[in-house]
């Protein structure tokens, strides 16, 4: 019954908010045009040939990246690349920011250095479209067919430079379309233009479940399991992703002239998985990449390599598990600093009890943020397993990866997040300004 009426609530609340309403249709909008450009081809492809090549290379790395631009490397569409080359310019630019002390002083201005950091992505992500559309168009001209007819219809320089510009344009304008889906929708642009790519395939594949199972490739049984498996598998993700450790946080009392500041207990909330979903998209590009070079190399060795890593066996998984790990920590270090987080208490009289504040304080922090990793960690390599252990062990077609249930979760719960937040900001507005025509009146 609460549940309903929060939702019935919101609901309510966003029909009464025209800007709330205006922004939610604005990123509807902007998610239809992303969609409208993945179907549109890029020319010079045989895009039949080109999808026969990727019903084989599903497996492959070829197959991550189709999965994160919604089908539109299969149709080899305008927005082929997607957004990999931001989120990878964006990681590298975080790296940076680490190793440079220049890009460390410029991430701590502020708005002024957000900008240039922003704009340093930018032109890094330009950079990375320009050097992947430039050796996939060099790739495409030496792809054949099933039936041995050449991808490209016309092979040579000025189909390499119709496909540089095409992708680095396409790439570009999704990541403008995410920007402004940021300033003027709601939620996040990058994040929410992942989600549609993701989501766009989920109906397809229910109807393959629904056609293996009137065709009796799958029994009834199998399908009530997996209908059962992915419930329990979404609301596993919703509490995962909302669990936290909430480590206690005291204000010293402080008299600034008259008045009196501090005193207050709060708390410092540290999510279980504070890296999110990039650990398992590093994972599966990097342990997908061998199986994929592996098809164009004819050895012993590199055939070996690619029926290891395309069979899903137990030394797959046990690396991908690994992986998954290592990327957790790596990227939970790379996006969080203990030491900064310190400083910010100890400037603001905040205080952890019976800690000392400084070094002991991160110290403290660091050490509880390693735990909770570990056990962030397994639960998302955990969620990205179970379904290749569904798949190889039972039998059963599981359409909807790990990886993809993570996204489309995170991605979901964290709009909605954002949806509510922005209610309570307008409510509490609306509070303060019947306070302030009060307090005139008296």
């Amino acid at each position: 019954m609460n549940n309903s009426a929060n939702v019935g609530g919101a609901a309510s609340g966003i029909s009464q908010i025209p800007e709330l309403r205006k922004r939610i249709l604005f990123t509807i909008f902007i998610l239809a045009v992303y969609r409208l450009g993945s179907h549109v081809p890029t020319p010079g492809i045989d895009t039949a040939a080109l999808g026969a090549f990727f019903e084989k290379a599903s497996g492959t790395i070829f197959g991550v990246f189709n999965l994160f631009s919604g089908g539109a490397l299969k149709r080899f569409s305008i927005f082929a690349l997607g957004i990999m080359p931001y989120i990878s310019s964006s990681i590298i630019i975080q790296l940076l920011t680490i190793v440079l002390p220049s890009l460390e002083r410029l991430s701590k201005e502020g708005e002024i250095g957000r900008k240039k950091i922003t704009q340093f992505t930018r032109y890094g992500t330009i950079v990375l479209c320009v050097l992947q559309s430039y050796f996939i168009a060099k790739g495409l001209e030496s792809m054949r067919g099933p039936d041995g007819s050449s991808v490209v219809i016309d092979p040579g320089m000025a189909f390499r430079v119709m496909t540089v510009l095409t992708l680095t344009t396409g790439t570009t304008f999704i990541m403008w379309l995410g920007e402004q889906i940021t300033e003027r929708g709601i939620g996040n642009g990058i994040s929410l233009i992942i989600f549609a790519g993701i989501a766009c395939n989920l109906p397809s594949g229910f109807m393959n479940s629904v056609k293996l199972l009137k065709s009796g490739q799958i029994t009834a049984f199998a399908a009530v399991m997996v209908l059962v498996v992915m419930v329990l598998a979404i609301a596993f993700i919703i509490f995962m992703e909302r669990a936290q450790r909430r480590i206690p946080v005291q204000y010293a009392k402080r008299v600034v002239g008259r008045k009196m500041y501090g005193g207050q207990s709060s708390h410092l909330p540290l999510k279980l998985n504070s890296a999110g979903v990039i650990p398992p998209i590093f994972a599966s590009s990097i342990i997908l990449f061998p199986a994929t070079i592996a098809q164009y190399i004819d050895h012993p060795i590199f055939r070996e390599l690619k029926n290891i890593m395309m069979s899903r066996s137990l030394v797959y998984n046990l690396f991908y598990v690994s992986l998954i790990i290592f990327f957790t920590y790596f990227y939970t270090a790379v996006t969080f600093n203990p030491v900064d987080v310190a400083e910010n208490l100890k400037k603001h009289g905040g205080f952890i009890p019976g800690i000392r504040p400084g070094k002991s304080t991160s110290d403290y922090i660091d050490a509880v943020l390693t735990k909770i990793t570990l056990a962030g960690a397994l639960y998302i390599a955990g969620v990205c397993v179970l379904p290749e252990i569904m798949t190889t062990r039972f039998k059963v077609p599981f359409y909807f990866g790990g990886t993809s249930l993570l996204i489309l979760i995170g991605v979901a719960l964290d709009t909605v997040s954002q949806i509510e937040a922005y209610l309570v900001t307008r409510h509490y507005d609306g509070f303060i300004k019947n306070a302030r025509l009060r307090g005139r009146r008296g």
